[in-house]
């Protein structure tokens, strides 16, 4: 890749953002042209729990502390130490974090941002989430087909996709899948791109970049900027090759400004207060320095050898240089010039504050959303060919195993009991496999809460195209695999009917099952919930089914446990569907049945009796409705769940 630090030099067609195609201009809540994002005296306090549940604490801490500034088109940096003060800043300029905590004004050319600004806006998060399985040009494709209205044409859809890739260089490697930090960060970047909004927030995006390839992203970013774009990105540290291309430079600790204003200016803001600066050091590491307290702090007390309090004098420092900094800004001539900037924008505000509540918007319909998420999630789905082979051929395996046994075990004695048993396995298999469903929506959950937030989809189409295009095939595969193979290896025969209503029983189990760990796995907190839980109780259930097997009056003293017993309703149906008009005792092997020892069971009615099941046809269809009202229970609470996490939870 190159790593020309020339912004100029990068290839792209020029085209002023106010004149795409498919904006619509008239709408208040659709940002278009040039944007200039202000605040004005924010402050930003965080409710934080700590403690053992029941007993949990709860106290405010204060993130941000009365910031002021302004960001026009251009590169926007954000400069501080590790003290998270860079990045909450950035998320709540971007509003990404809880409006509840957030006092003061954000204004956008001097009205309050649009309740849907999130959706209006780009925004790339550190922690990339683009999706590895699907190829660089095919996650760009996705952003462009469901952030663009619908009015943008498909040959213009591709124009600007194709510029896209080819700005981020990423055209040459457009059909490889995203699976190195450098090619997560330039597709995120691309997907974000691809939308042009007039304001991108970008969260240290160069975190785990090389020299070369932090160059490149910046210079892409420059490029963007100087189309009319304002970029607002936070950073940690920047060399000076970077650092060249600011426009305007924030330097923040401990949730206060300590400089800001034009970032060619910030070198000679620190020098005439009396800060030396050597000629030959990085104005980026510089600044730095001064923040953290000088270097000199830090080795006077490791010289010290107090390890005891060597962090507890450093943290004082810090703080009181902190203190100085941001009180000595307030009294600069900087800070006199922004603010001569921003009272006549806040002025203006002030005569129409918005009280409009936080919203998602989304620009196309809900069944587009629906086909391009099934699209999408298939191919994630088949994104893993090597894991499917290898459980494919795991499945097979363990069929003929169990199929060879129960052919092995079987004779005309104990026909029905085997059959029995063979039913029995196939009901713990459905139930055990379905407990790997609980990782469903918990692995993509960031991707997720990212991608709804910023008005790609709705959460229903995102929630059924999950289900429709990874649930069903997931559990679909290994199901025919492992029926087939053991019936046919058991010597199970039945007519075509029956096999359809056997089968037709195994998925309605497996999907019911699967839905109890997907429910879980959907929560906010289903890290802490392990699923364990899911297990034993899914090891109970089938225990007590078990046992019917041998103590037919088992459940009549706790039939109550039948109705939270979802292996129960999948066992029951199997039975009725296979046992159902069997006869085990053929005119041609009296003779032998009359050798057993044991009593004989010789129809499946005569088996069905016995195990207390009803021999109509509610009897087999009952047990269905009770597993599809099992599934829809479980699925509308995980529908619930999701709801309720993205209001929680902001990216």
């Amino acid at each position: 890749m190159s790593s020309n630090n020339d912004p100029v030099a990068i290839p792209m067609t020029e085209r002023n953002p106010r004149d795409l195609p498919g904006m619509d201009t008239s709408d208040p809540d659709t940002l278009t042209g040039e944007a200039v994002l202000s605040f004005h005296n924010i402050s930003y306090r965080e409710t934080v729990q700590s403690g053992f549940p029941f007993c949990k604490k709860t106290e405010e801490k204060e993130r941000l502390s009365n910031v002021n500034g302004i960001m026009k088109p251009g590169l926007n940096a954000i400069m501080g130490p590790e003290d998270g003060s860079r990045s909450w800043l950035l998320d709540v300029l971007a509003a990404r974090k809880d409006p509840s905590g957030l006092s003061g004004d954000i204004l956008i050319n001097g009205k309050p941002r649009p309740a849907n600004f999130k959706c209006t806006s780009g925004y790339v998060p550190q922690n990339d989430v683009v999706m590895r399985t699907v190829t660089v040009r095919e996650n760009v494709e996705f952003s462009a087909a469901l952030r663009l209205p619908m009015t943008v044409k498909r040959d213009e859809r591709r124009r600007r996709i194709n510029e896209v890739l080819e700005l981020l260089h990423l055209d040459k490697v457009a059909n490889v899948k995203p699976r190195s930090k450098e090619l997560e960060k330039r597709t995120s970047i691309a997907m974000e791109l691809v939308a042009e909004h007039p304001i991108l927030f970008l969260d240290d995006p160069t975190t785990g970049l090389d020299l070369s390839t932090t160059t490149d992203v910046i210079s892409v970013l420059r490029r963007m900027s100087m189309r009319g774009q304002t970029i607002i990105f936070s950073i940690n540290q920047a060399q000076y090759s970077i650092f060249r291309f600011f426009d305007s430079l924030t330097l923040v600790a401990s949730g206060k400004v300590l400089c800001h204003g034009p970032a060619q200016e910030a070198l000679e803001y620190f020098t005439s207060t009396g800060y030396k600066y050597d000629s030959h050091n990085n104005p980026a590491d510089f600044f730095l320095d001064i923040i953290n307290g000088g270097f000199s702090a830090i080795l006077d007390i490791e010289e010290e050898g107090h390890d005891a309090d060597k962090y507890k004098e450093l943290s004082e420092r810090q703080h009181q240089v902190t203190e100085k900094l941001a009180n000595m800004y307030t009294q600069s001539s900087l800070y006199r010039e922004t603010r001569t900037e921003l009272d006549p924008l806040l002025g203006e505000q002030k005569t129409e504050r918005s009280s409009a509540l936080e919203e998602i918007t989304c620009v196309t319909p809900f069944w587009h959303q629906l086909r391009w998420n099934i699209s999408h999630l298939f191919k994630n789905c088949l994104g893993f060919p090597d894991v499917t082979m290898i459980q494919a051929f795991i499945i097979a395996i363990l069929s003929v195993i169990v199929g060879t046994i129960f052919r092995v075990l079987r004779n005309d004695c104990n026909e029905v009991q085997i059959r029995a048993g063979l039913l029995f396995f196939l009901t713990v298999f459905q139930t055990i496999t379905s407990v790997t469903a609980g990782e469903l929506f918990e692995i993509d959950r960031d991707r997720f809460l990212h991608e709804h937030t910023s008005g790609y989809y709705r959460v229903s189409p995102y929630f059924l195209g999950k289900l429709l295009a990874e649930l069903v095939p997931r559990r679909l595969l290994p199901s025919i695999i492992f029926s087939v193979i053991v019936f046919s290896i058991a010597g199970v025969e039945t007519d075509v009917k029956g096999f359809f209503a056997m089968f037709f029983t195994i998925m309605m189990l497996a999907y019911s099952a699967s839905s109890l760990p997907l429910f879980i796995g959907a929560g906010e907190k289903a890290a802490a919930v392990s699923t364990v839980l899911v297990v034993i109780y899914f090891m109970l259930m089938l225990f007590i089914s078990g046992l019917s097997l041998f103590y037919t009056n088992f459940l009549q003293g706790l039939s109550w446990i039948q109705y939270f017993n979802i292996p129960h309703y999948g066992f029951t149906a199997l039975q009725h569907s296979a046992f159902l008009g069997q006869n085990f005792c053929p005119e041609h092997n009296t003779v032998e049945v009359s050798r057993c020892h044991n009593y004989v069971i010789c129809t499946g009615e005569e088996y069905l009796i016995i195990q207390g099941i009803d021999l109509s046809s509610w009897g087999f269809w009952k047990n269905h409705v009770a597993l599809a009202c099992i599934m829809i229970i479980f699925l509308s609470i995980t529908y619930v769940q999701l709801l309720a996490l993205n209001k929680k939870r902001h990216f």
